[in-house]
């Protein structure tokens, strides 16, 4: 039998789209984040762990090995383990497009490097139980479509190097499918790209319920759509299922979350799908039941928790507490339908 699914925070919702990052409202610390994860209570079930964005304020790609140790105390003292890990791929100290020039492609596996050498630290402390190094392409959709085929023949061609990395490391990497990443962008370019890399095992997927969620309207890629809108609900499922099926073997990290079916930006972030409340009334998935379909066999795919991803929500609602027990609550729903599945 599959072991239970353990329930993970992210803590990128602090940063994603805030001041840092060109956005009107103010970071949110990881100290604060983290205070929220911990205090999260749907019963006796709480937060197992988070995952960490390992950006400026949050966590520099340039802490000392001392300072990472330091790091895992305080995680661990709240009780919670460290899982995946999204390396600072877009730019700054390290970081650069997939797809740029020698020096770009140089930088972004530099960001990789970073990760690697971050996770080690963790998992030596014992605070980091598992997860995957997280990884997009850095690139835009405009900047991608001016040569498709070259560009995605260079972004395999950077994430080969950089699964080769990670391996090296007995890391993982999963790259993101999110609409607004150049190369990424719907199912059928995400599902060539990683064909092309054909690292299965070592480079693969981290689905979103909120971002898959418009790969099925083709937003940003009309041809590659699957639904229309006022699709009926047995269309829906019948897209769901054969998208899930395509990109499922290669998913080894997994986000809870939902979507209204728009797309949302702030900052330095382009638009790309919305992050919702667990409970918004304009939700358009069935959380726990569209979880089922990419969690399949999640043990196989050496899959140990889910994380809850709500980019770019106000910080009026991530500062309620009440905001991260509804959260739990819809974590606790996935958990435990996968355990008697």
């Amino acid at each position: 039998m599959a072991e239970k699914l353990k329930l993970h925070n992210a803590m990128w919702p602090g940063l994603v789209g805030k001041a840092s990052q060109g956005g009107d409202e103010p970071d949110i610390d990881l100290d604060t984040m983290l205070e929220l994860t911990a205090n999260a209570r749907v019963g006796e079930n709480k937060f197992d762990g988070v995952d960490l964005f390992l950006f400026d304020p949050h966590i520099s790609p340039d802490l000392d090995d001392a300072a990472i140790k330091t790091l895992a105390d305080k995680i661990a003292d709240k009780g919670l383990d460290v899982g995946s890990m999204v390396a600072p791929v877009w730019g700054g100290t390290v970081g650069g497009p997939a797809m740029g020039s020698d020096e770009d492609k140089a930088n972004f596996l530099k960001a990789v490097e970073v990760a690697c050498r971050i996770g080690g630290v963790l998992n030596d402390h014992g605070v980091r139980k598992g997860g995957v190094i997280r990884i997009d392409s850095a690139s835009s959709v405009a900047d991608w479509a001016k040569d498709p085929s070259g560009n995605t023949a260079a972004i395999a061609d950077t994430f080969r190097k950089a699964g080769k990395i990670a391996a090296d490391h007995g890391e993982r990497i999963a790259a993101e499918g999110e609409v607004c990443w150049g190369g990424m962008h719907s199912w059928k370019d995400m599902l060539d790209l990683l064909e092309q890399v054909d690292m299965q095992g070592t480079v693969g997927f981290q689905a979103d319920l909120a971002h898959t969620y418009l790969y099925l309207l083709g937003i940003n890629a009309p041809e590659h759509a699957v639904l229309k809108e006022g699709y009926s609900e047995e269309e829906f499922w019948a897209a769901y299922e054969s998208m899930t099926d395509k990109l499922r073997p290669w998913t080894t990290d997994f986000h809870v979350a939902q979507n209204d079916g728009t797309v949302h930006g702030s900052g330095d972030h382009e638009k790309t799908g919305r992050h919702c409340p667990a409970d918004d009334v304009n939700g358009k998935l069935d959380i726990t039941a569209c979880s089922k379909y990419w969690l399949k066999d999640y043990d196989q795919r050496g899959i140990k928790h889910i994380c809850w991803d709500g980019c770019m929500f106000s910080n009026e609602k991530l500062l309620q507490q009440e905001t991260w027990n509804t959260i739990l609550a819809a974590m606790v729903d996935v958990r435990d339908a996968m355990a008697t599945a």
